[in-house]
């Protein structure tokens, strides 16, 4: 089969012939469908996050299940499905509980085996983690779910504790931050979007985003403040969707007393490692929150918005392109706000 591979950190990519991949005895193989591109495939192709070498990328998708192994008991050759990109094993305290996005032994594609770069991938531990796809979602749209709307999803959710009339800021307008702008605007919130750049802001604006902060020249405190004074007081919730030591502190600043930062966007090297005011978090009884994926338990009420219309990822995709672009799409993120003002890049694959 065809799939695009790099052989080493920051190797140019490129679109092969691989073998085809086994079907693990409690997994399926999937003829993929769609698949995003996503900075988190940036980050572990520059080798910011470890992952064994040759790699296919690609933790986004969706698909046909076209082999089932023998221990799997839900899935037949034939279902349309989706998974999260953290699969849990199945076995452990945390997948037992529906955590299986914290899972220590979990599998990702793209970055503990091989990705969705490709005509087909292996996912483990069917059972618990895929989940089926309704006729009315489309595998294009779907491949958004996998990662930046399923985080947004539970970030906003589960973490932000996001209701109507609140304020909730969001810090970099990339594919999950934009993805967080919409569900907060479809949960009835107030939704301030922050970003260095006009054209990403110009797409929050059109996702119902109330205001809008161009935080370029400026630093983390006088971010914050410029959306302390918008929100008249500061955020009831504010997310770092991008992953650097500046927006994940405007975004604890940018918070009024009692409220919430959720940690989405990755971190890295010295960034890991924010000076995160702690007072601040202490006096204003502010609560900090990582947030990691979605376990496939949660995709019930998230694809019940799809399905009504509340949700709408496709207004989030700009482009779609095929296989062979990918590895161009890819190097491409080498730009810090590539992407970020068309809107994401989905990989079609025939079918």
């Amino acid at each position: 089969m065809q799939a695009v591979v790099y052989a080493g950190y920051g190797e140019p990519p490129v679109l092969t012939d691989v073998p085809e991949p086994e079907c693990p005895s409690d997994g399926v193989v999937v003829a993929v469908r769609a698949t995003g591109v996503c900075r988190s495939d940036w980050h572990a192709w520059k080798g910011h996050e470890q992952v064994p070498l040759p790699q296919i990328p690609g933790h986004e998708l969706a698909g046909v299940v076209t082999e089932v192994g023998v221990d799997v008991t839900r899935w037949q050759p034939g279902a349309r499905v989706t998974v999260p990109f953290v699969c849990g094993c199945g076995r452990c305290e945390y997948c037992a509980a529906g955590e299986a996005q914290v899972c220590p032994h979990q599998t990702q594609p793209g970055f503990t085996g091989p990705g969705s770069y490709a005509e087909r991938v292996a996912l483990h531990a069917a059972d618990l983690n895929l989940v089926p796809l309704p006729e009315t979602v489309g595998f294009t749209a779907a491949a958004s779910l996998g990662c930046r709307v399923a985080t947004a999803f539970r970030a906003v959710m589960v973490h932000g504790r996001v209701g109507p009339g609140d304020w909730l800021a969001v810090h970099g307008c990339g594919g999950v931050g934009l993805s967080a702008v919409q569900i907060g605007v479809a949960l009835g919130a107030r939704v301030v979007a922050v970003d260095v750049a006009d054209s990403p802001l110009d797409n929050a604006r059109r996702l119902g985003a109330q205001a809008v902060v161009n935080s370029a020249g400026s630093d983390a405190p006088e971010t914050a403040a410029a959306v302390r004074e918008l929100t008249g007081g500061g955020a009831h919730a504010s997310m770092d969707a991008f992953g650097s030591a500046g927006t994940c502190i405007s975004s604890v600043r940018s918070l009024r007393r009692r409220g919430r930062h959720v940690q989405v966007g990755l971190l890295f090297g010295e960034a890991a490692t924010p000076p995160i005011p702690m007072d601040v978090v202490t006096a204003q009884e502010l609560e900090v929150h990582g947030s990691h994926g979605m376990p496939a338990r949660d995709y019930p009420q998230l694809l019940a918005m799809l399905a009504d219309g509340t949700l709408r990822p496709e207004e989030l995709i700009g482009e779609t392109i095929g296989l062979r672009q990918a590895p161009a799409a890819l190097e491409a993120m080498d730009e810090p706000t590539a992407g970020t003002g068309a809107g994401m890049t989905v990989v079609e694959l025939p079918g």
